[in-house]
């Protein structure tokens, strides 16, 4: 009986490794052609990995929340044919070996201290993440001393997480079970700087209950995602945002007049999104120093316009589809773009390469009742866009006749921005620029 060696596929030009989900075959378990053998988790992104051979599940080479990485053997399946052990591809090189990991424009914020930077990282025998790449640079870390620390992954691979524990032992000095307990005495307001562990311990314990009452709920694997994101997008980008209201009657009214029409002709819903989404696209070229990211002292200015917009799972969480090169989509191709990535989103069906390549993000905070809001901008992106809900209001109106007050649609506008690279001016025309396109829509356009 031969053995196959089912590998983990490749998944997305810059994805590099997995987290094994569940295993939904057992060993023993026959496992016909395409039959799912295990499902795996990239980023934000679930997938299944099905069997390109028909046999029986013999070993399982990784077990669950253990992370792979590309190109690794995770199962070996027994087939029929012949005596020797095959691979999905004969020959193929192991990405991990041979191949330098993908450099992401904008993903490493390399510091001009002691930071490893990726010519040290190519020269190491030990692979590491992009992740562990842009915590380290952040962090000052050199390569000799990111080499020295030992890792819990597979054959002796350094995770965030390992990272995150050095880190957080040479900063704090001591364990976070060994420092001063909850009771201890309160430093007076007279002290002129209190001990670098002070302020964990207080973090740290102020999350246990005390009352009995309250229930302590672990983060799943996404929001933990999220929450790691977010933290370092706060900790990477000084966060500015600007604000504009907009009156945007004429698009309401046109979109209630080709609504029907439109959906019994392409059998799709036109909503408010693909609108913002033209809108946004036609601003960024107008203004393409906003489609940017950040690599050091670099300015990497986007060719491609790919607007991710965030969408709402039935879990809570968030998920980032990117519509790639919207600007060359006319109104009828960003609809059914939109509808397309959304739906699929919310049954975790989108593939790992339409999460990733934004350089721009449109967040609707409107569909939950928000007026605005303040997003954390998307990294390695350097803004962020938040349309709120659309409420009629009385406005002032010039008229030839003078000065009217009418019933109006008016919604409000919202840009996060990277302050590094992105000036108040900028900022403040770009999303201004948004509400023109908006605010101008012909209402006899057709479509």
């Amino acid at each position: 009986m031969a053995q196959y060696e089912l590998l983990l596929p490749k998944m997305g030009e810059s994805v590099a490794e997995a987290t094994v989900i569940k295993w939904v075959k057992q060993v023993g378990d026959a496992i016909d052609l395409d039959d799912t053998v295990l499902e795996i988790a990239t980023d934000k992104v679930d997938s299944e990995v099905p069997s390109p051979v028909a046999g029986k599940l013999v070993k399982q080479l990784f077990a669950a929340d253990e992370v792979a990485q590309v190109g690794d053997v995770i199962a070996i399946i027994e087939t029929g044919d012949g005596d020797n052990v095959k691979t999905e591809e004969a020959g193929a090189p192991n990405p991990i070996i041979e191949e330098k990991p993908e450099i992401i424009p904008g993903l490493e914020q390399l510091p001009v201290e002691k930071a490893a930077t990726q010519s040290d990282f190519a020269s190491s025998e030990r692979f590491y993440s992009p992740l562990v790449k842009s915590i380290a640079s952040q962090e000052n870390i050199s390569i000799e001393e990111l080499d020295a620390i030992k890792g819990s992954g597979s054959d002796g691979r350094l995770n965030k997480d390992d990272l995150l524990n050095y880190i957080s032992g040479k900063n704090g000095g001591q364990p976070v079970a060994t420092q001063t307990p909850l009771t201890a005495p309160v430093q007076p307001v007279t002290e002129p700087k209190t001990t670098s562990t002070s302020a964990p311990v207080a973090s740290k314990t102020a999350t246990t209950s005390v009352s009995g009452g309250d229930e302590i709920i672990e983060m799943d694997r996404m929001r933990k995602l999220i929450a790691d994101h977010m933290v370092m997008s706060k900790t990477t980008s000084p966060h500015v945002t600007s604000f504009v209201e907009a009156d945007v009657t004429n698009m309401v009214l046109w979109r209630n007049k080709v609504k029907n029409s439109f959906e019994k002709r392409e059998n799709e819903k036109i909503t408010f999104t693909p609108i913002f989404v033209e809108a946004v696209a036609k601003a960024i070229k107008d203004f393409p120093m906003i489609n940017v990211s950040v690599n050091g002292t670099q300015i990497i200015k986007k060719r491609d316009i790919n607007i991710g917009m965030a969408a709402a799972l039935p879990s809570g969480n968030l998920i980032v589809p990117v519509i790639k090169n919207a600007d060359q989509l006319n109104l009828v191709g960003l609809t059914k773009a939109v509808n397309d990535l959304a739906a699929r989103a919310r049954v975790s069906k989108l593939k790992p390469d339409e999460t990733q390549g934004g350089t721009f993000t449109l967040t609707n905070v409107g569909s939950f009742g928000n007026v605005m809001g303040t997003p954390i901008i998307n990294q390695p992106q350097v803004a962020i866009l938040a349309v709120g809900a659309i409420k009629k209001k009385p406005a002032v109106l010039e008229t030839e006749h003078g000065d009217v007050i009418a019933i109006r649609h008016m919604m409000f506008l919202s840009l996060s921005y990277d302050h590094r690279v992105v000036d108040g001016s900028l900022g403040g025309m770009f999303v201004r620029r948004v509400a023109d396109y908006l605010e101008n829509w012909d209402l006899n356009r057709e479509i």
